[in-house]
Order: structure tokens, then sequence, then C-alpha cells
């Protein structure tokens, strides 16, 4: 799950005081802290039979949008705009899977966004840059955990106003449903997990939202922990103006499990030309992804 690079502003140049970010960042980062603590120590997953068919079973896992693993996804995300600078962020994305019971699992998803540099207009018609935090999202995946090949799961998905100026959020608490659907087998996986919301309160100047995120999954695995696939999320704005509703890239990414002692860490390269955009838009994006595979905390099912 990703976010736009930038977000338009049409009634104020000026920055706003950074509001508290703290207890869903501060309980990740218990959650991220304390995994690698165990990780150091402990297989964060269960050895089978030798060392690549274990990193061919995490690189399946790992891209699994309902996956049982615990992982931590640091996505770097460079941006090439159509004026030749560039807005680069940084999405923190903790994947957390919980048993409710012998049958259904529940798997938190946050994203946390740093813009680490988003250009933007001034009064005066120069640019500057903003270095802040993004909304959060956060979905809640409801998930059979005996569906065979099939991967399906749905819930609720929320946007929460913690960006720290204009420029990096859109000051709306914002709501939908979230939804995924995909076939895994032991060549590929490929499918999709698509996020709608629709904004319900927040601050009255700022205007009203609608906007999905749809993120399509295809990839092959390859030995030793290699696989190769599509990288890309598909944007569309419902209040934007029609001819910049839509943001559809075409990327390859390819990937590695490596291993830090015992800590398991999935690495991904990839490249995306944004064909179709929104007028100023990006046009390219260099994205690296590193994401440690760290123990389950919570092991046992939470309702025997």
């Amino acid at each position: 799950m990703t976010t736009k690079a930038t977000t338009a502003i049409t009634h104020t140049q000026r920055l706003k005081i950074a509001k508290p970010v703290v207890a869903l960042p501060a309980f990740t980062t218990v959650v991220v802290v304390t995994g690698l603590l165990f990780g150091a120590a402990a297989p964060a997953y269960p050895q089978t039979s030798g060392s690549q068919a274990s990193s061919n079973e995490l690189a399946k896992q790992v891209v699994n949008p309902v996956t049982s693993l615990w992982s931590i996804q640091f996505q770097f995300n460079n941006f090439a705009l159509e004026n030749g600078k560039w807005a680069e962020n940084l999405l923190f994305q903790p994947v957390m899977p919980v048993s409710l019971t012998n049958d259904v699992n529940l798997i938190t998803r946050p994203v946390i966004p740093l813009y680490v540099s988003v250009p933007h207009p001034t009064a005066t018609g120069q640019s500057e840059r903003t270095t802040s935090f993004g909304d959060i999202i956060l979905a809640e995946i409801f998930s059979p955990a005996h569906s065979g090949h099939w991967l399906l799961g749905a819930g609720p998905t929320f946007i929460f106003p913690t960006g720290g100026s204009d420029f990096t959020g859109q000051d709306k608490f914002q709501v939908g449903p979230a939804a995924v659907v995909g076939y895994l087998t032991d060549k590929f996986i490929v499918g999709a997990f698509a996020q709608q919301w629709w904004s319900y309160a927040g601050e009255s100047d700022r205007r009203s939202t609608s906007h999905i995120n749809i993120q399509p999954f295809a990839r092959c695995f390859l030995k030793d922990g290699w696989s190769v696939g599509y990288s890309g999320n598909i944007l569309a704005d419902w209040k934007a103006p029609n001819r910049d509703v839509w943001t559809v890239p075409v990327g390859v990414g390819i990937s590695k499990i490596v291993k830090f002692g015992h800590l398991p860490v999935n690495i991904q390269l990839a490249g995306q030309y944004i064909p179709v955009r929104p007028q100023g838009g990006p046009e390219w994006n260099v994205q690296l992804q590193v994401t440690p595979v760290i123990p389950k905390l919570i092991k046992k099912t939470v309702f025997e």
C-alpha cells in the first residue's frame, strides 16, 4: 500500500504546526524493536528442508497480503516530476496478523508516511520543499485461515489526519472498505488489494475526499528466494477533474530474500513509468523496499 507523492492545496500556502503522531507509531515502534531483538536470537520462520526451501517459502509469504507472518517494510519512493524535479517519501508499513480463532485471522496493516521532499509553489511563485509526516492509513483485514490456494480478506480501512503540514495531509478523517482476492501457488501469485475511502469529518475548509487505491500483485517465484513481478499502485481521486482522476503506473520489480544471521530480509528494487497521471503528477518512480520478517509476537489464538 502506497500514497500519492504530493497533495494538491488550493486554499492556502502556509504550513501548519505539526500535529502529534503518537499512539500508532509508538505501538509499531515497540513491535519493531521487540521483533528485531527476538529475531536476532531465534529464527523468524520455521526451517523446512534446507535454507533454499525456507527462502522460497518466505518469498511467497512476504508478498501475500493475508500472510500469517509478521514483517516490517520500509519503502523508499523517488518520484521524477514533469518539471524535472524530484519528490521523495518513506512509507513505514508493518504487517501484523493475529489468529482470532483457528479459522479466522485479523491482519493489521498500518502505513505511516514521511514525505522527505515535496515541492510546492509559494505565493511569490517560488518552489519550496516540505519534510513532514503524512496521514496515517490503517487497514484491518479479516481473512479465512484455511482457504487453500485462494487469498481472501475484507474489512474496514481508515485514514487519520496526522499530516504535519497542508502539503502532506488532507485534514480529513476518512473511512471505507478494503478487500483482497488472489491466488497463490508454488510458482506464482496473482490478485489485487483495494481500499476505498470517503471523508466524514475534519477541517471544514478542506475539500471532502473520495478516492481508491488498488494494489495489483502478480509475481513469479524463482529459485534461491528470488522473485520478479509487477510493481505499482493504481490510484483514483473521484473528486478531481476528469483529466486528473487516475494515476496508473506500469512497473516491474525484482526481489531477493537475504539473511542477516537468523533475520530474513526481503530486498526489492523496482522501476515504474506512469503513463496515466494527473496534470503535474509524477512521471517515473524508482522504488526500494526493505522488509525484515520478524517473529510472530502473538502466537496463540485470541479466542480459544
